[in-house]
C-alpha cells in the first residue's frame, strides 16, 4: 500500500493536494529558523536612482546647451568654414560644398536642431554614467564637506 501511494501521481483540490505525499517537505521547512543579518556599521548609504540621475543629467545638459552655450557654439562653428585663396569652396564654384540645410532646420527660435539635441543629450548621458560609476565604487570626492 505504501509503495502504491509513493509512485502514484498526487491529486489536487484546486491548488491544495488531497493526499499527503511521503516526500513532503513540510517538516523540513517548518524546522528552518531564519536569523536576521547584523549590520556591521551604523552608517547609512544612500543608493542613487539610475533613471533619475540619467534624466536629470541629460535635462541639465540640454538646458545648458540651449540657453547658455548655444551662441558660443554657433560662433565657433561659423569661424571654421573652410577657405581656399580667401574664398569658401562653395563661392569658388564647388556646388557640392554647400551645407545640407534641411536636416538642420527647426522651429526653435534660435535654431536648436536635432544635431544639437543628440550632441548635448549624449554629453548628459556621459556625465550621468560617470556619476553612477563613481558613486557605485565607493569614490567620494567630498565636494561639499
Amino acid at each position: 500500500m505504501a509503495s502504491s501511494t509513493l509512485f502514484s501521481p498526487p491529486t489536487f483540490q484546486g491548488l491544495r493536494p488531497t493526499t499527503k505525499s511521503p516526500l513532503s517537505l513540510t517538516k523540513s521547512i517548518s524546522t528552518v529558523k531564519f536569523t536576521p543579518k547584523k549590520r556591521s556599521s551604523g552608517a547609512i548609504k544612500a543608493e542613487l536612482n539610475t533613471s533619475l540621475v540619467i534624466s536629470l543629467s541629460t535635462g541639465l545638459s540640454l538646458f545648458l546647451g540651449r540657453f547658455v552655450f548655444f551662441n558660443f557654439q554657433r560662433e565657433n562653428v561659423a569661424k571654421q568654414v573652410p577657405e581656399q585663396n580667401g574664398m569658401t569652396h562653395f563661392e569658388a564654384g564647388d556646388s557640392r560644398a554647400k551645407e545640407y540645410v534641411s536636416l538642420l532646420k527647426s522651429n526653435d527660435p534660435v535654431g536648436f536642431n536635432i544635431v544639437d539635441v543628440l550632441a548635448w543629450g549624449s554629453i548628459g548621458h556621459i556625465v550621468a554614467y560617470y556619476i553612477l560609476a563613481t558613486s557605485s565604487n565607493g569614490y567620494d570626492p567630498k565636494f561639499f564637506g
